[in-house]
């Protein structure tokens, strides 16, 4: 279904496809909203602001981050496309990231680039999916997040920051509520996740499904993306403040306003 400008729904309900069909699962209000999920669910309705807009937009988020904390963490912007077809290939290095910003996932990782380039087919597959992309609005299709309604859709190629080019980089979330950061998460790989809280001592996970919990020692990487998320995230009642470690040095990755 579609809202309309400042409309509103009386009851937000959790809705889940069955057998091809929509159902609704529960119905809460906002003065009912008791867990973690429950509140996520109520803020993807009523709680989006202008600026978490601006956030969620991966081009116009660098604005954000560079006036509360400074350039020194973003990722390097090789280039900014309107169209697939305005992509210089001849200019980007041989491996890089490419985007949509308007979106979660909507991406592609480009490891070898004449590789790539050599295969028609899998170019081909590329510039489809990001056309198609492009002429999609994500929160329709994707959880009803609605941070992302209005976003124009733009293409964004950024460097790939892998240590090894194979292997997916360190990452550290930090869990935000009202500008402070209350739970920390530092992602070794998909099965490997250290713990702290907000003193910054080690807890058990924080998520219901199995995960290996490494007690690790918090570390200066840590450390600085906690107190830089408390910048970031101080106009907001709820942000997980994503960052990924490449060089032993931290870099922005996204504000999630609306995880899982």
């Amino acid at each position: 279904f579609y809202l309309k400008t400042g409309e509103k729904l009386p009851l937000l309900k959790k809705l889940k496809v069955e057998n091809g069909k929509l159902k609704v699962n529960y119905e809460i209000d906002k003065s009912k909203c008791k867990t973690f999920n429950q509140k996520i669910q109520w803020i993807k309705l009523y709680g989006v602001t202008d600026i978490m807009r601006q956030c969620t937009d991966k081009v116009a988020v660098r604005d954000y981050v560079a006036s509360q904390v400074g350039i020194e963490y973003l990722k390097s912007v090789l280039q900014i496309c309107n169209t697939f077809d305005e992509i210089e290939f001849n200019k980007l290095p041989n491996s890089f990231v490419i985007k949509c910003n308007h979106g979660s996932k909507w991406h592609f990782i480009i490891k070898n680039k004449q590789e790539y380039l050599s295969q028609e087919k899998l170019f081909e597959v590329t510039k489809r999916y990001i056309t198609g992309w492009l002429e999609q609005e994500y929160y329709i299709c994707n959880g009803f997040e609605l941070q992302y309604r209005g976003i124009k859709p733009q293409i964004i190629i950024e460097k790939l920051l892998r240590d090894n080019i194979n292997y997916n980089p360190k990452e550290i979330q930090i869990y935000c509520f009202n500008g402070i950061p209350e739970y920390i998460v530092k992602i070794h790989n998909e099965q490997e996740y250290s713990f702290w809280n907000k003193d910054l001592n080690p807890i058990e996970s924080i998520f219901k499904y199995r995960l290996i919990n490494i007690k690790e020692t918090i570390d200066d990487n840590v450390k600085t993306a906690v107190k830089l998320s408390e910048k970031l995230s101080e106009k907001f009642k709820f942000v997980r403040v994503d960052w990924l470690i490449y060089n032993k040095k931290i870099y922005f990755n996204e504000l999630t306003f609306t995880p899982y």
